[in-house]
């Protein structure tokens, strides 16, 4: 019997679900303020049926309105220009707010329009800024790299000075380690690096940053097989650290003054830089008054955690405060997260995050003795962002997670006394609460949804009480796709004890009388969550949706050793990491799934994920082959003793030889029972080709059947070749899990990517 071969109006339909196009469903899922120089008026775009639309909001009058008569500047401008312009396309997307007027550019020009009268008139334009200049706060000046050192710019008359000279390939002022400089996807789009590592003071004077320091760390190699000028195969070389290695890239902290050219260097030991710049991580900032800069540090086993004070006029640098544990100590439970640390009080104390009680909290401790004055936060639930401090009132707000019941992922906005009195909920709800902080700290931007409910987006105050209503979202076009929200479940864990949190995404056109194959999309490092608690299915949650349209029941779960819960929970995974954050819980969750719901077919079950979740999908079709009868892994971390060295050793501990090994893929390969599709970018600067070819090696020695992909020019993230990458996991997962045949000749729409574009993703 020949399989059925699917429509092609279900590829067309998960191709509408993917992350760049799904936007186009949801209307006004987010408001992205741009905030006006009082730092509380604001201004955003929405999208309407008649086109985007601009709105200005004054959260202290309680006003939202247009910003500006679009049909009016539309015929102002055509006629001062001379240029056709459309009211629903107006041809910029960005504006100035000056007294009664707008400035915005457009057709090669500045122009200013009134708003009383609607007179458009080209003015004087800011002088251009170079994409990877970094400006300062008034404007005046402008820092940037070259040839490794940094180097500033006036932006009134463009001169240029040096503010360092002594840079070098191994000491490069501003520089993240090689591996996260993105090298690969820039270098696409002609553009030689990212901007430098640097944090302008308060004043705009002096700029923070440092010299990276990478002598003697390991060189590795890839291989770009078609250079960009069509001759030979060229030799790349980066520095790249691997678990154990002694040496690692160290950051050593510098200030510069701008005006006079002189440069402080901190008077203190390096700081451990094993995954990137501590200011792009934002482990380091500058004092409200500009009087210090402060930065943190973590031991290389990462138990240890210290906040350092930096004087920027004589280098003197002086610990704070340090917290110690049995496992690593952190800012803040989530990898890319800012910390939770705020000095206060003009630099007399400091507020602290801390997990030593099992639970994220924060704490008080004055800076010039170290005591410590108050549990700020306590309770079985925990601390996820600090949000403001009212350093007045001695109150603190902040996010935190497991304050509703039957959800330990939704997000609540709090308050507490800086004494630890007075805690109490500031939005009182069961929804999750995404937030952005008005740049004064006086109000606050509330985007509450769920999974199912999309969000209602409003300004509130610190009491909670609503000032403005600005969006509530339409997300009646994704819902017309045959889209449904995930339903959420809770299952209990392998180990018959712990519960443990996932979501289904149900096949479009469900029908509970049917079978359905089903797909696990797991991440493998305990460094993100799968499950979300808002209505924004997240980065992964896309791949996840698609699929759902392709006619599989899709799993994500949160097993033990994930991060967003209490400590206990995350370091379930430390020294575990081949694990995979809790396959076996994975395993478990389908089981008790299924007895419940018939229509999953555990029979039919598929794996598939990227980098880490590339990892974990290898790792479950090895360990529960009985389970996992195929998967798509993507640029997977097949053998974390060669992996970077900063994520491995955070997650799995100093590095050990036999810890190491049982978190490798490429020992255990031999296991492989299942259909598997390996797929590798030649040229992945950040997990390099080699840790899935180490694993291609060992399973034709074990004369194991399985299908390669190797994209040769691409990034760890196969920028450029996303069409091409997500129609082949369609197709393999279409045929090898849900056993039918993909519709003929489909294709999916390449995305466009531009510099302006990809600059954008570093800021």
């Amino acid at each position: 019997m020949n399989p059925i071969r699917l429509d092609a109006s279900s590829y067309r339909t998960a191709e509408q679900l993917l992350r760049h196009n799904r936007g186009e469903l949801v209307l006004n899922g987010s408001v992205r303020p741009r905030w006006l120089e009082d730092g509380v008026r604001f201004w955003y775009p929405t999208d309407t049926v008649g086109g985007p639309r601009f709105h200005l909001v004054d959260p202290v009058k309680g006003s939202r309105k247009p910003a500006f008569d679009h049909a009016r500047l539309a015929t102002a401008l055509a006629a001062a220009s001379g240029s056709e312009v459309d009211a629903a396309e107006l041809p910029f997307g960005a504006f100035d707010v000056t007294g009664e007027a707008v400035e915005f550019d457009a057709f090669g020009a500045r122009w200013r329009c009134a708003l009383d009268d609607y007179t458009c008139v080209a003015v004087e334009g800011a002088p251009p800024r170079e994409l990877l200049d970094v400006v300062a706060q008034d404007g005046r000046h402008a820092v940037f790299r070259q040839a490794y050192n940094i180097r500033a710019r006036s932006l009134a008359d463009r001169r240029e000075w040096a503010l360092t000279d002594d840079g070098s390939v191994d000491r490069d002022y501003g520089a993240n380690p090689d591996y996260f400089m993105y090298s690969t996807l820039l270098g696409k789009l002609g553009i030689p690096h990212l901007p430098p590592a640097v944090l302008w003071s308060p004043d705009s004077r002096r700029v923070l940053t440092h010299r990276t320091d990478m002598r003697g760390v390991r060189e590795t190699h890839l291989v770009d097989a078609l250079p960009a000028d069509g001759g030979p195969p060229m030799l790349r070389s980066q520095r790249f650290a691997h678990p154990g290695d002694e040496r690692m890239p160290l950051a050593e902290f510098v200030v510069l003054d701008v005006e006079s050219g002189k440069a402080v260097p901190a008077l203190a030991e390096p700081v451990a830089m094993p995954m990137m710049s501590p200011i792009s991580r934002r482990w380091a900032w500058w004092a409200e008054d500009g009087s210090a800069a402060y930065y943190l540090s973590s031991t290389r086993d990462m138990k240890t955690l210290s906040l350092h004070r930096l004087d920027p006029t004589s280098g003197e640098v002086r610990t704070v405060l340090n917290e110690s544990g049995p496992t690593r100590v952190e800012p803040a439970q989530l990898l890319g997260q800012a910390p939770m640390v705020k000095v206060l009080s003009g630099g007399a104390e400091v507020l602290w995050y801390s997990q030593r009680d099992n639970w994220g909290h924060l704490y008080l401790y004055g800076t010039r003795d170290g005591e410590l004055r108050a549990q700020v936060t306590s309770g079985q639930w925990a601390v996820q962002e600090v949000l403001h401090v009212d350093e007045e009132r001695r109150v603190v707000y902040f996010l935190a997670a497991g304050l509703v019941e039957d959800d330990p992922y939704r997000r609540t906005v709090c308050r507490a006394g800086l004494d630890g009195t007075g805690f109490a909920t500031v939005t009182d709800d069961d929804l999750d609460h995404v937030v952005t902080v008005a740049p004064g700290g006086d109000h606050f931007i509330d985007s509450a949804s769920t999974n199912a409910a999309p969000p209602v987006i409003t300004v509130r105050g610190w009491d909670g009480r609503e000032r403005v209503a600005l969006e509530r979202t339409d997300a009646s076009r994704l819902r017309a796709t045959g889209w449904n929200p995930p339903e959420r479940f809770r299952v209990t864990a392998a180990d018959g004890e712990t519960e443990i949190h996932g979501m289904l995404y149900l096949p479009h056109g469900f029908d509970p009388d049917e079978r359905y194959p089903v797909v696990d999309h797991p991440y493998g490092f305990p460094s993100a969550t799968r499950v979300v608690p808002c209505f924004d299915p997240g980065y992964y949650g896309y791949d996840a949706e698609a699929l759902a349209a392709l006619g599989f029941v899709v799993v994500a779960i949160d097993g033990r050793g994930a991060p967003g819960r209490d400590k206990a929970f995350h370091d379930h995974s430390y020294g575990r990491l081949g694990d995979a954050a809790g396959l076996a819980d994975h395993v478990a969750a389908l089981r008790e799934l299924s007895r419940s719901r018939p229509w999953m077919d555990l029979d039919r079950v598929g794996v598939f994920g990227m980098s880490s979740g590339g990892f974990a999908t290898v790792r479950a079709m090895l360990d529960f082959p009985e389970v996992f009868k195929a998967g798509v892994a993507e640029c997977g971390v097949h053998d974390l003793r060669c992996a970077e060295q900063g994520v491995a050793e955070m997650y799995n501990g100093p590095f050990d030889a036999e810890k190491y090994a049982a978190a490798s893929n490429v020992d255990i390969a031999h296991r492989l029972d299942g259909k598997l599709l390996l797929v590798h970018g030649g040229l992945d600067d950040s997990f390099a080709p080699h840790l899935t070819m180490r694993l291609v090696e060992r399973l034709i020695a074990a004369d194991k059947d399985f299908e390669l992909l190797v994209v040769p020019s691409s990034d760890h993230a196969f920028v450029g070749y996303d069409h091409y990458l997500n129609r082949r996991r369609w197709d393999f997962l279409v045929r090898h899990v849900r056993g039918a045949e993909p519709p003929q000749g489909y294709r999916l729409t390449p995305v466009p990517m531009d510099a302006e574009a990809i600059a954008g993703l570093f800021g």
